[in-house]
């Protein structure tokens, strides 16, 4: 439905707005991370949280944002959630985030390109990612031609 792409569209617009707390030298880091730097990352998620939960929407923004690292299997941050215990807008965004992740350069690696991040998602369907968003994203990439500049 509509409503449901227009909070996909929102929460993608800000899903990473707890990276704010995290310091830019870790963030930039053009080494591997230690574990401890590796954990204050995957903290932005709940710090994506909390800088929300309290924002009036007609949405829970602040949830989809929160799950948006969460993996089928539960094998996810931050709380380990599993299946249809995260929210099919997370579960959107989840399979966005990786894919443009992926295609994206970063600090310690060049970018992978569409087809290994299309390999990814599709090798991890049902696993890590849902299905039938995994099934959506294919056919956009694969049979409509769509691309991200």
């Amino acid at each position: 439905p509509h409503d449901k792409i227009e909070a996909i569209r929102m929460a993608g617009a800000i899903h990473d707005i707890g990276k704010i707390s995290v310091p830019s030298e870790i963030l930039c880091k053009p080494s591997m991370l230690t574990d401890l730097e590796f954990c204050l990352i995957k903290n932005h998620s709940e710090y994506s949280y909390e800088i929300m939960k309290d924002v009036e929407s007609p949405w829970p923004l602040a949830d989809i944002i929160r799950q948006h690292h969460e993996r089928l299997n539960g094998s996810g941050y931050p709380q380990g959630l599993k299946d249809a215990n995260i929210l099919i807008e997370s579960r959107v965004l989840a399979v966005a985030d990786v894919v443009e992740a992926m295609m994206s350069y970063r600090p310690y690696r060049p970018a992978l390109g569409i087809d290994i991040a299309l390999s990814e998602i599709e090798n991890n369907a049902g696993i890590l990612y849902d299905p039938n968003v995994v099934s959506a994203c294919l056919k956009l990439f694969r049979e409509k031609g769509y691309q991200i500049t």
